[in-house]
């Protein structure tokens, strides 16, 4: 494993890690994670075929986390341009989760596909802070959103647990449990604030894009709801890979499938 610290947007530092050698493949989490999320991909052979390559986002993990950093979509943009381009990833396949779909979307927004060669789009959203946007998301999740702001220490924390049950669909073990609870916890308060008040739709941009796409959704997600993934397969045209009796995080519930389509996605690029 590789560790980069690259200064993003307003020069924001990231801290971004990388293993592997090959094709480019840049991964962009959803809110409240971090690169350790995408622990069964860099831990896995993939890295024998693909440079792997991961960001903490802005607020997240180690990458730095500001105040009033968060509502500006070029901001975003520039933090995976600024990857992109310091690390050299030509023909990088993008895989953006759930709140990572926006964010890899506002970067395609501002800079386009020159360096990109395909998207996996994994219990994405392509669209925040409107009646359109929160229709694609569970009620479960939706009823959790007040809490994810709260700074009182038991009521955080115990949101904090419901999301990370809530972003699967068989139960964790408690020692997945308590590594996923980890770096959630590690984000501040005003960070998920920031992110819930965002609007931003880029619904144009992904039925414009010009690189293939894969949709990978777990037919039991309950944070972003199945129907989503049908709209989008209706905005651009794309390949949608549905996963029984799984929830929100495919490539954490199904590593081995995950990582199987991930490298035959791949390699058709």
């Amino acid at each position: 494993m590789r560790t980069h610290t690259i200064h993003g947007g307003d020069d924001v530092a990231l801290n971004v890690q990388e293993a592997g050698s090959g094709r480019p493949v840049l991964f962009v989490h959803g809110l409240s994670q971090s690169v350790m999320s995408w622990r069964h991909q860099f831990e896995s052979d993939l890295t024998d075929e693909f440079r792997l390559v991961a960001l903490d986002n802005r607020g997240h993990g180690e990458s730095e986390k500001p105040r009033d950093a968060y509502g500006d979509s070029k901001l975003w943009a520039q933090d995976i341009h600024a990857v992109v381009t310091e690390l050299e990833l030509d023909d990088v396949v993008l895989v953006g989760w759930s709140y990572g779909g926006v964010v890899a979307l506002d970067y395609l927004d501002s800079f386009g596909t020159d360096h990109v060669a395909g998207l996996n789009f994994v219990g994405g959203v392509s669209a925040l802070g409107s009646e359109t946007a929160t229709a694609r998301l569970g009620s479960e999740y939706v009823d959790l959103v007040s809490g994810f702001v709260s700074t009182d220490a038991e009521e955080s924390i115990e949101t904090m647990r419901q999301f990370v049950d809530l972003c699967v669909f068989e139960e964790l073990s408690p020692a997945d449990r308590y590594y996923m609870l980890g770096y959630n916890v590690v984000v501040p308060p005003h960070v998920r604030d920031s992110l819930r008040d965002r609007v931003v739709s880029h619904d144009d941009t992904l039925a414009s894009l010009d690189v293939p796409v894969l949709v990978t959704h777990g037919e039991e997600d309950a944070v972003v709801v199945p129907d989503a993934a049908r709209t989008y397969a209706e905005l651009v045209e794309s390949e949608v890979s549905w996963y029984p009796n799984t929830g929100h995080s495919p490539f954490w519930e199904r590593p081995e499938r995950f990582n199987r389509e991930l490298r035959a996605f791949v390699h058709e690029l």
